[in-house]
């Protein structure tokens, strides 16, 4: 993980890519639910102002549009936040965009507790599990701004909907500038033997860390990004933990329906191995500044490393 290259946040990326994609692209339309400012969908506004559509405070309105502008041979970004791109808009999500398979890519901001102060009400920690249900739709938690901004060019490329989150705090920069998102592969980003730690969006920078704490005491763990959870990497992921025998979940979100719920699932049919998972246990979110909220919810690097310990200790 650099040390010299900035903080940002992975919705940052959100703006930043629709730009390239539309000076690439004569087809990309963006639809916005009053929140352009928030989710740097404004910077497309900008760019290409006739091809920006303001739907206002209407999310499910705004995904029924999105469906007919990508039945139009268009290919459809939609911002807005998580827990109303997906908790409002589930039903034209599911009926009007997956059930035709529509070429709809859903890319809403402010996923996770770490929305901050804004409190339970907006804190979406049940998005990936409404997402990862419905057919057709692919999930996708970056890590970083440049792995979100290539997932979300790399979405154009994909046919039909893709789900894919960020976040509003600045997070670390662990990937380069040459990084190339496959949708389909979860990246190796350390080889360990004792444990396997997979995680996404905020939580792989804190298991990284929690890696080299473990490595202090003896413990090598091999850590995956599972940046996207509908379709799991089964290769890479089974591998990995038929090797260690052990395995740790770590997300800024429900384990249930998440990234935990989702490894719980394939082990269980393909390899018995114990799991720990770090995530939110079945709670709402609350008021809080950023630093408060990581530590009440446990999603830190210290709460992966009592993970790791823990199930290891119930390794056949």
């Amino acid at each position: 993980m650099s040390e010299t290259k900035p903080m940002r946040a992975t919705r940052e990326a959100y703006g930043d890519a629709l730009v390239e994609l539309g000076s690439e692209r004569e087809n990309v339309v963006v639809l916005e639910a009053d929140l352009a400012k928030s989710t740097y969908s404004i910077k497309f506004k900008e760019a290409f102002p006739k091809r920006f559509i303001e739907c206002g405070v209407a999310e499910a309105n705004m995904m029924g549009v999105a469906a007919g502008l990508a039945a139009s041979n268009m290919i459809a970004y939609t911002g807005s936040f998580a827990i109303f791109a997906t908790g409002r808009a589930f039903e034209q999500v599911r009926n009007t965009i997956a059930y035709a398979s529509l070429n709809v890519k859903i890319c809403p901001s402010h996923g996770g507790v770490t929305v901050g102060e804004d409190g339970g009400s907006h804190q979406s920690i049940e998005d990936v599990a409404l997402m990862r249900v419905i057919p057709n739709m692919r999930v996708v938690v970056p890590a970083d701004y440049i792995q979100a901004r290539a997932a979300i060019k790399a979405a154009a490329d994909i046919e039909g909907p893709v789900f894919i989150r960020t976040g509003r705090s600045k997070v670390p920069t662990i990937f380069d500038d040459g990084y190339v998102f496959d949708i389909n592969k979860a990246p190796l980003m350390r080889e360990g033997s004792d444990v396997t730690i997979m995680a996404n969006g905020i939580m792989l920078a804190k298991a990284l860390e929690a890696a080299d704490l473990l490595l202090t005491e003896g413990i090598e763990a091999e850590i995956i990004n599972v940046h996207t959870i509908k379709p799991l990497d089964e290769a890479t992921i089974i591998a990995s933990l038929k090797k260690t025998g052990a395995a740790v979940t770590a997300e800024e979100h429900s384990v249930i329906g998440g990234l935990g719920g989702a490894i719980a699932e394939l082990a269980a049919s393909k390899t018995a191995v114990p799991i720990e998972m770090v995530g939110i246990k079945d709670i709402f979110g609350t008021s809080g500044s950023e630093g408060e909220l990581l530590e009440h919810f446990d999603l830190t690097k210290e709460s992966i490393v009592r993970a790791a310990k823990e199930v290891i200790v119930r390794k056949a």
